[in-house]
């Protein structure tokens, strides 16, 4: 078993004399806490270098003296992988002060920027250039790059665009005992052995520290268009989407699945956040177009409306006539997550299933949970990935507090039905420490046995975000 040390004052005095002053703080409670708030966390200071060395210095020593370090991005991870409440007192690591955009290069479609800058400055400077940085979540203006890295984060576009994995060339980093990998590359083919930028890129700040990165980017649509389409059920949203992509191939940048359960809780308590129909429709698609120079999306919604209605496949709809119209679509969706935290869910899933078994899942599910007990259930998300955010609430007039003994039982439902159809425990959000044990017992032992040998391999003293991903010890 590794054995670490806790992060002593000795330990830290050692370190601030390796940085310029006011590089290590005790740390705010943000840090400690985590968006749902719960897990609390521990730290010893948190270290706020300003480059790459200072990184590689606080590595290590942290290495040599075998003390934790817990790297923290923006704090919007969802799985607690940035919150530490076990073990010997960690140091906390921010990239925060390095989020300098270290170039732009609108002809090979490549930004390359450093971990700490926020998600939407590094959409505002490809925007800047004539570009598209296509990553898209609703943390953006909190996250940091180099967290969605760690992580690999989603978002609303991989329908199109592909994960943050998808969107990343190259990486700088900082490895577990303090060397430096001067990996950031803007070559999109580059066959020189193992693909280290892979391997890092969701690793969960277990293997190394990421500090840069070179991100691709895109044309900017010229043209935009966005629908929210009233459907009889999920099958028929996947036929949707299906005709969708015969009509308009890859024009079509998100395709989401929203149930009325989800615009109930947001007419409930946002009241404020514009509803498009009088009453909520059972289940509803919102579609978002992305096209070129020369279309007209409307014109390709149009046509997707009355086909889609010829094959019943619609019954009713509302087309963006505006970009504030589109944004108030968009803003009714992005406020759902909002919403859930009002009510408060008893179990949030994060799951994916291959797309044509989604309408068996979320049938078996409900049926499975029934039996449980009465529960409200708001399944919505990123239908054209395959990516559902399955979430259980109590029953109206109920406290999630009513149902705690449930909690364990109703995910252990949800996650053995999703194994079942060869799907995944964890979508876009990750493992972190909330999810050790759903790896555990889902994981394929082959693949567990493969990462613990590449942890031991490059952090053999174990000191980055022990407990995340991997149990500690």
């Amino acid at each position: 078993m590794t054995h670490l040390n806790a992060a002593s004052s000795a330990f830290l005095e050692a370190l601030a004399a390796d940085l310029p002053a006011d590089s290590l703080r005790q740390p705010e409670p943000r840090y400690l806490e985590e968006p749902r708030g719960r897990h609390q966390g521990q730290a010893a200071a948190i270290a706020l270098p300003r480059s790459v060395q200072e990184v590689s210095s606080i590595l290590r020593r942290a290495h040599h003296a075998r003390v934790p370090v817990v790297p923290y991005g923006g704090g919007t991870g969802l799985v607690g992988g940035q919150v530490s409440s076990e073990g010997p007192l960690p140091l906390l690591l921010s990239l925060g002060r390095m989020k300098a955009i270290r170039g732009i290069y609108p002809q090979e479609n490549v930004l390359i920027v450093e971990a700490g800058a926020i998600l939407a400055d590094v959409q505002a400077a490809a925007e800047g250039a004539d570009r598209l940085f296509p990553l898209s979540l609703a943390a953006e203006g909190t996250a940091q790059i180099g967290g969605n890295l760690a992580t690999n984060a989603g978002g609303v576009n991989v329908l199109r665009y592909g994960n943050t994995r998808d969107l990343c060339l190259g990486l700088e980093a900082v490895l577990p005992n303090g060397e430096i990998w001067n990996g950031l590359t803007r070559l999109r083919k580059d066959n020189t052995g193992y693909d280290l930028r892979n391997l890092l890129i969701g690793s969960e700040g277990t293997l190394g520290v990421i500090t840069a990165a070179a991100l691709k980017l895109a044309p900017r649509p010229r043209h935009q268009g966005t629908a929210l389409l009233v459907v009889p059920s999920p099958e028929a949203a996947i036929d949707l989407l299906a005709l969708a992509r015969d009509l308009i191939g890859e024009g079509i940048s998100a395709f989401e699945l929203i149930h009325k359960q989800g615009l109930q809780f947001v007419a409930d308590h946002l009241p404020d956040i514009r509803q498009p129909f009088d009453t909520a429709p059972e289940w509803c698609v919102l579609l978002d177009l992305g096209l070129p120079e020369g279309r007209d999306p409307e014109s390709d919604l149009i046509t997707l409306f009355e086909q889609a209605m010829e094959r019943d496949l619609v019954s009713d709809g509302v087309i963006a006539q505006s970009l504030t119209q589109s944004q108030e679509i968009w803003s009714l969706r992005e406020h759902i997550p909002e919403a859930n935290k009002h009510v408060g869910s008893i179990a949030s899933h994060d799951i994916s299933v291959p797309i044509s078994l989604i309408p068996d899942f979320i049938t078996r599910a409900g049926m499975a949970l029934a039996k449980l007990g009465d529960m409200r259930i708001n399944c919505f998300g990123h239908l054209g990935d395959g990516n559902l955010h399955y979430n259980v609430f109590p029953a109206k007039g109920r406290s999630r507090d009513d149902y705690a003994p449930l909690r364990g039982e109703i995910s252990r439902v949800v996650h053995d039905l999703v194994a079942d159809c060869e799907g995944s425990f964890s979508a876009e959000h990750g493992v972190g420490r909330l999810k050790v044990g759903e790896l555990e017992r889902y994981g394929d032992p082959v693949k567990l046995a493969a990462m613990r040998a590449i942890k031991q391999a490059l952090d053999p003293h174990g000191i980055l975000n022990p407990g995340a991903v991997l149990r500690a010890g």
